[in-house]
């Protein structure tokens, strides 16, 4: 039997101080089967878990690495780190495909192609002696069909290293395979890592860049079912209802908020291209793919640049993020693509424009942007100054040890997402009138730092520093955004009133054509007594092509005409 290509010697980086150590931690015990390594986002979990492999490759230990990650994109990002490293891994084994080719050590799949066929990869990973890598293993809950196919899978592999960015917490009766866990008093379980890296660590080591939470507040109005318009300032206290509706409505495309926050993120970019950054670049994340579309047209709007939209179901998705990773394009609007792995070092600011909210989700979402490459390199994160997300902030930036709640038992498949819920009779009335946004605050220490220096004259030598703590006292930094917000609301509202762009009016035009088609389809259900559901279903085989939420005009045009027929025959 051909024997696997054993790892080469290609000139590398010396490994960071952390992960030397964790290195060390591993082999205190030997032989050491399972381990679990939780280190903050951006800190090189990639590159700790390739040097362990080849150290273990170099002495024999195993013959073969195998790695598990969330998406197809971080399939190819590790490969082609793997290769760096010198360990060929294939990055396109398939399920159809039965042996690893021998001149590799091993490959690389995703928890979805493990659940497909566990007793494949068992096979695969029984043949030799081979080291699992579970990435992000907190996907692999042990009640859902991910965590069973994991434990089916790799039960007799040599050793299993686990990969997790935060900790995290379990139902009793979902605990996920080879992790250890530690009972705590309300019953749960919470994870036991047997080497932590955190982001007070990371943030001293000069590993991952200081960041500064802009809080924008603003005031919310919507029309309810009784015709009543209501007002909801962001940052005022309120019920949950209200809060959640006032989150809502800041973040309609077709308010005022969201162009204010972006042409405030377009400010802080253009500062940092101008400041030693030439090719930073901000990350938009969105709930959905039609609230991507329109923030992508609102982008263009303001800003006068076009940005990549990354949607999770373009099969293209995986080459866009490779080519904003190294190319010059200053905004990519994203749902969920970059959240969680993804490397894109010149990201250094972040528009948190989903109504997500889970600690994990939004630990991997600032991730996203914390990335040092080199001294001097800031973050900006820009959200909304709502309870919730200032909570997680004040906890990141306090970096205080909390650990991720269990996921939903209403959505066990979405173990980092967590919208904000609203009542049904308030969704069917909600009528948006208008949001606007303002500078609220930084979060420093857990508190909120309003700007007091208003008088105080800000140099752009001290600018050059906004963010990094000891340079600016976070009065300071709060003056140089709060004075820099009106350079921001300007641009806003210019772009409000020009005409609108090409993508500003295709936008309008899809969301007009997608709301007639749920209009006509609720018509047809309601006549035949069949689902929405099923309708849609029947009606994507007649007018071929994606979903209505990511359909081209062309094809809504086609469904609607489509509806008009059935509805006329």
């Amino acid at each position: 039997m051909a024997q696997p290509r054993q790892p080469s010697a290609p000139a590398q980086p010396p490994l960071r101080s952390w992960q030397r150590a964790a290195v060390l931690a591993y082999e205190a015990e030997n032989p050491r089967r399972d381990f679990l390594v939780t280190a903050t986002p951006g800190a090189g979990k990639t590159t700790f878990a390739l040097a362990l492999a080849s150290r273990l490759l170099a002495r024999r230990a195993i013959d073969r690495v195998v790695v598990v990650c969330p998406t197809d994109h971080l399939r190819t990002q590790w490969a082609e780190a793997a290769d760096r490293a010198g360990i060929p891994l294939d990055a396109a084994l398939s399920n159809a495909v039965g042996p690893v080719r021998p001149d590799l050590v091993g490959y690389v799949t995703t928890y979805a192609q493990v659940a497909a066929k566990p007793a494949l990869h068992a096979a695969r990973a029984s043949a030799r002696r081979t080291l699992v890598v579970l990435d992000e293993v907190h996907h692999a809950g042990d009640g859902l069909s991910w965590g069973e196919a994991v434990a089916t899978a790799f039960e007799q592999a040599t050793r299993r290293l686990c990969l997790t960015g935060t900790p995290f917490r379990t139902r009793p009766d979902e605990r996920i395979p080879f992790v250890r866990y530690a009972a705590e008093a309300d019953g749960g379980w919470c994870s036991t890592a047997d080497f932590t890296y955190g982001y007070r660590e990371a943030l001293r080591d000069g590993v991952v860049r200081p960041v500064v939470f802009a809080a924008y507040t603003g005031t919310s109005r919507w029309r309810n079912s009784a015709g009543e318009v209501i007002a909801a300032s962001l940052s005022e206290t309120s019920t949950k209802r209200t809060e959640a509706t006032a989150w809502r409505t800041a973040l309609n495309p077709k308010g005022r908020w969201v162009p204010h926050v972006i042409a405030a993120m377009d400010e802080r970019i253009t500062h940092l291209r101008e400041s030693g950054m030439p090719d930073a670049a901000g990350l938009v994340l969105a709930t959905d793919q039609e609230d991507a579309r329109a923030y992508a047209a609102i982008v263009e709007q303001v800003t006068g640049h076009k940005p990549v939209v990354i949607l999770s179901d373009d099969p293209k998705a995986s080459d866009k993020i490779a080519a904003f990773t190294h190319g010059t394009e200053r905004m990519a609007v994203c749902v969920r693509m970059v959240s969680e792995g993804v490397d894109v070092p010149r990201a250094a600011c972040l528009a948190w424009m989903t109504s997500y909210r889970t600690p994990l989700f939004f630990a991997q979402g600032v991730g996203r942007v914390v990335r040092a490459r080199g001294t001097g390199e800031s973050a900006t994160v820009f959200l909304p100054a709502v309870r919730p997300l200032l909570a997680l902030a004040a906890e990141l930036e306090d970096e205080r040890n909390h650990v991720i709640p269990p996921p939903s038992v209403d959505d066990p498949l979405d173990l980092d997402l967590e919208r904000v819920q609203t009542e049904p009779a308030e969704v069917d009335g909600y009528e948006l009138v208008d949001a606007d946004a303002a500078f609220a605050h930084v979060l420093h220490a857990g508190r909120a730092v309003v700007s007091e220096w208003t008088g105080l004259e800000i140099s752009a030598e001290d600018e050059d520093f906004l963010g990094l703590p000891g340079i600016l006292s976070p009065e300071q930094m709060a003056s140089v955004l709060a004075r820099r917000d009106s350079a921001a609301r300007k641009k806003a509202n210019t772009a409000a009133e020009a005409p609108p762009s090409e993508a500003m009016a295709a936008w309008r035009s899809g969301a007009a054509l997608r709301k007639e088609v749920n209009r006509l389809v609720g018509v047809l259900a309601a006549r035949h007594g069949t689902p929405h559901g099923q309708i849609h279903a029947q009606l994507r085989r007649a007018v071929p092509g994606p979903a209505s939420a990511a359909a081209s005009i062309d094809v809504l045009e086609g469904r609607r005409d489509h509806l008009m027929e059935l509805l006329a025959g």
